[in-house]
């Protein structure tokens, strides 16, 4: 599970490693996303990390690696986090 943040929004996807394949990914921009979705702040990290949560079991992903890159797991990178484990998402 890699997460980016920027000063706009939040991307999440759900990659294997092994075959360099992209197999699930949400995000602030999708089309699906709700349209009170605006920013990258903590209280749409939640959403987020919700929906993220949601379609990783949809393709049968029950746990993950996350990986946060450079940021700092505090704020809205924890705020993710912790929603995505809440939607029963094993980190």
């Amino acid at each position: 599970m890699a997460v980016k943040f920027t000063g706009a929004h939040i991307y999440v996807q759900f990659i294997d490693d092994g075959v360099g394949k992209t197999l699930a990914a949400v995000g602030t921009r999708d089309k699906a996303a709700p349209k009170e979705i605006k920013g990258a702040n903590v209280a749409n990290a939640l959403l987020v990390g919700k929906r993220a949560a949601e379609a990783a079991k949809a393709k049968g992903i029950e746990a993950v690696v996350f990986d946060k890159g450079a940021a700092r797991y505090h704020g809205k990178v924890k705020a993710l986090a912790d929603a995505a484990r809440e939607a029963g998402l094993k980190f």
